[in-house]
């Protein structure tokens, strides 16, 4: 364990949406760099479970159930984050999840009902954690990171035809490039990590394929396959960090090389 005193982000206080995959990943690199850490997730056990395990771990945790799909509950999350732990100045944006539990797919084959709840489950929790993020961080300054996907800007049908999720993970990485210009003057710096196949409970289908695992591994040839949620995380810490202070407006892919490397 870093001692507080040498830790990279003693004093700071995170609000990371997301408690498995890459949300806990993120929440534990976080805690071990040395911030307070608010998981918020839908799954109140999970959340729970995670808070707990970081709390064992001797840092500094709490847990708050919210969906996010409501403005109501993210900005109680947000009381609740300050009422325990203080103010957030670093807030990572990760819940959402696969669409194809809807009917998510390629769009001739897209219903309205697949389409809206995919965006609801991806796009809304941004805007709503979002939102909340920069009415707590805009004067004091903070870092604001959403996690979208390279799918948003480096399609691979057909393996990965998921549309409505695509359009999601897109419309997360424009409201970056708008918040970012928005609220520089306000001293909140606003990011994008785009993550490609990662080995997280999203990605069992990919997983349990073996076709799809042998395109991922050539498509993505620096991992051999999957990227791994603490990869994800090691860039997100960056982007909390002081180190990154001059950085806004970014999307930084962390995907093994998927978007520069052509596999059929």
């Amino acid at each position: 364990m870093v001692e507080p005193d040498m830790a990279e982000l003693a004093g700071k206080v995170a609000l990371v949406t997301g408690s498995s995959g890459i949300g806990a990943a993120v929440a534990l690199r976080l805690a071990e760099a040395g911030a307070a850490v608010c998981v918020v997730g839908i799954d109140g056990a999970e959340v729970s479970d995670l808070a707990g395990r970081l709390v064992a771990a001797e840092h500094q945790a709490v847990g708050v159930e919210a969906d996010l799909r409501s403005t109501d509950q993210a900005d109680e999350a947000f009381v609740a984050c300050q009422q325990h732990l203080g103010t957030p100045n670093i807030v990572v944006a990760v819940a959402g999840g696969s669409g194809r539990q809807f009917g998510d797919g390629a769009i001739h084959e897209l219903s309205l009902e697949a389409w809206r709840a995919t965006f609801e489950l991806n796009a809304t929790p941004v805007m709503s954690t979002a939102r909340a993020a920069v009415r707590a961080m805009a004067g004091p300054g903070g870092s604001l990171i959403v996690i979208s996907s390279v799918l948003a800007t480096s399609p691979a049908p057909p393996r990965f035809e998921t549309h409505s999720y695509a359009a999601a993970k897109g419309a997360a990485l424009a409201l970056v490039t708008s918040l970012a210009a928005s609220y520089a003057p306000n001293g909140v710096r606003v990011n994008a990590v785009l993550p490609g196949a990662t080995d997280t409970p999203m990605a069992a289908r990919a997983a349990g394929n073996e076709e799809i695992m042998s395109y991922i591994e050539r498509k993505q040839p620096l991992t051999r396959g999957m990227v791994s949620a603490a990869d994800v995380a090691e860039v997100v810490l960056f982007l909390a960090g002081d180190g990154s202070r001059a950085v806004t407006g970014q999307a930084i892919a962390v995907d093994g090389g998927w978007t520069v490397t052509q596999a059929v």
